[in-house]
């Protein structure tokens, strides 16, 4: 259990947190959510004593062991990677060291043997034999091969880091998890045995993450910051999201009824409850909403971007056309034998085991590109709006604030017509006179899709377009996309996102495409596609298919 009474955290004049009181319960798992900038990850690292408040106090009962994921992928570049997981126990960690230190000794006394005698006993009591195993089977759970589990840290690849160090923090069981953006480059696989792993934990997890079918899957409760306070709710993202709105648009309507609006709200409650089944977490979270009050559910103060896309002329019969495409990366066939037709209506997830594939074919159809062999057409009707997964180039100049910049792409100049699409996207103000060399990643992705708008193309092309995006962001695009009428083609690591979105899933292999007209949980589940990714990713075990 984890108790913050009074806490203030302020930076100069800037005042992060105040006055906060906040109470986590084993048993529980808290999504924490806010802005970007909102101050999530600091609040975690308070919790951990890696910061000390203002003021207020965090308390934690003595002999509690806390875990927390590490975001320093240096930091254990010297250990081994089996090693460095068992170092996330850092007290069975600190015995083994000093048990090894004592066995190698070359004048071992009787006092060193003593000290083995209790270290030994020690080591038992925290299931010190298993601990390898346990770590090993951690690791490969977590998408880590064997053959690196004896390596330095320092011999793998950033991806591969952030599993070990995952790993790293499970392990052991502790009796508080704290998690901060724990599904960062993890595949859709190692993601939902994380989901499953959490699920189960029966001690405190506190995460913070921007993937919404995470938090659904795994929370119990909310903690929102916003407007300087952490405030705690029951329920998962999903129920915060939808109560709370609910809730504003409430307090919007003025001649609504008392008795009516709480019996609006106490159907939701009841057809959320009902709903919960759905998660591993079902049983517990049920019995939270059902004791769940009416007064508890209160409007969010959050800013959703208004996110809308209009085409200037309708897409015709002829979208695109793809013959034989194939595409490679320093002698890495990142696709082959990509034979495609898009039609009209088609919405379409292209996924790949190769994180570079889809990024390679969306800069191919897009002119920045090009293919190996094979040819494309796009039909005459067809206008291209492209949001890159890499959005640097479009920085590279800091000369301009943020309505200049826009200006650029659009072909009325007039500055207040260029401030309305930046206003859409919540720049206001001085907000608009930023230049753009100064401005963080999200800020970044939210002029670029500005950018976008201002193109009213009828084909959008989106390539991890959630990177960088806070919450809300996130949630108005999704909202979009799931109810335009323009084609999409899109690349995202967002389970959500793709769910919601996609009518047509297509995989990118070395040996072809796998190309299904389905929701991405269908495709996710069906035996036949599971049997045909086999097939299709068959190979050597430790080579890559050349080209």
């Amino acid at each position: 259990m984890i108790q913050v009474t009074n806490l203030s955290l302020q930076f100069g004049k800037r005042i992060l947190f105040d006055e906060v009181n906040l109470k986590f319960i084993p048993g529980n798992c808290y999504g924490m959510i806010g802005a970007n900038g909102a101050g999530k990850s600091t609040f975690l690292k308070i919790l951990s004593g890696e910061i000390d408040p203002t003021k207020g106090l965090v308390s934690i009962p003595a002999g509690q062991r806390m875990s927390v994921l590490r975001q320093d992928h240096f930091e254990f570049d010297a250990f081994p990677v089996l090693q460095t997981v068992i170092m996330g126990n850092k007290r069975l960690a600190k015995v083994i060291a000093e048990k090894d230190t004592l066995y190698a000794k070359p004048d071992f006394s009787d006092a060193d043997g003593i000290r083995v005698s209790e270290l030994e006993g020690e080591f038992a009591e925290m299931n010190g034999w298993d601990a390898e195993s346990d770590a090993a089977g951690m690791l490969s759970n977590l998408g880590v091969k064997e053959e690196y589990h004896q390596k330095l840290m320092s011999e793998l690849s950033g991806k591969e880091k952030v599993r070990v160090l995952l790993a790293q923090a499970l392990f052991g069981n502790p009796d508080i998890l704290l998690l901060d953006e724990p599904t960062n480059d993890l595949d859709v696989e190692t993601i939902t045995w994380l989901e499953n792993f959490l699920a189960d934990f029966e001690n405190t997890v506190i995460v913070v993450s921007h993937d919404r079918h995470f938090l659904d899957q795994v929370c119990t409760h909310t903690v929102d910051i916003d407007f300087r306070k952490i405030t705690l709710y029951t329920g998962n993202y999903s129920f915060w999201y939808q109560s709370s709105q609910l809730a504003l648009r409430q307090k919007s309507d003025q001649n609504s009824k008392i008795e009516d609006k709480r019996k609006q709200l106490q159907d939701f409650i009841e057809r959320f409850s009902a709903n919960a089944s759905k998660s591993r977490q079902a049983t517990s979270r049920k019995k939270l909403l059902e004791k769940l009050t009416i007064d508890e559910i209160t409007p969010s103060t959050r800013k959703y971007p208004g996110i809308i896309f209009r085409q200037e002329r309708e897409a015709g019969d002829q979208l695109l056309h793809i013959e034989n495409l194939c595409a490679t990366a320093e002698g890495v066939n990142l696709f082959s034998n990509l034979n495609l037709n898009v039609r009209k209506g088609d919405k379409i997830a292209f996924l790949s085991k190769e994180r570079l594939a889809v990024t390679a074919f969306f800069e191919i159809i897009t002119g920045n590109r090009k293919a190996d062999k094979g040819i494309f057409e796009w039909g005459s009707t067809i206008t291209t709006a492209y949001l890159p997964a890499d959005n640097s180039s479009f920085f590279m100049s800091g000369e301009y604030n943020l309505v200049d910049w826009l200006r650029q792409y659009s072909v009325n100049k007039d500055e207040s017509f260029v401030r309305g699409f930046l206003g859409q996207m919540l720049f206001s103000g001085e907000e608009t006179l930023k230049q753009t060399n100064v401005l963080s990643g999200g800020e970044k992705m939210r002029c670029m899709i500005s950018r976008m708008m201002l193109q009213k193309g009828n084909m959008i092309i989106l390539d991890e377009p959630t990177a960088h995006l806070d919450l809300e962001s996130i949630t108005a695009f999704n909202n979009e996309l799931r109810d335009c009428k323009e084609n999409i083609l899109l690349s995202s690591h967002d389970h959500e996102f793709v769910q919601t979105v996609a009518n047509r899933i297509i995989e990118l292999t070395p040996r072809g495409i796998i190309d299904k007209f389905m929701t991405y949980d269908e495709y996710l589940t069906s035996p036949e596609v599971r049997a045909q990714r086999e097939e299709y990713y068959l190979e050597k075990k430790g080579t890559k298919m050349k080209a």
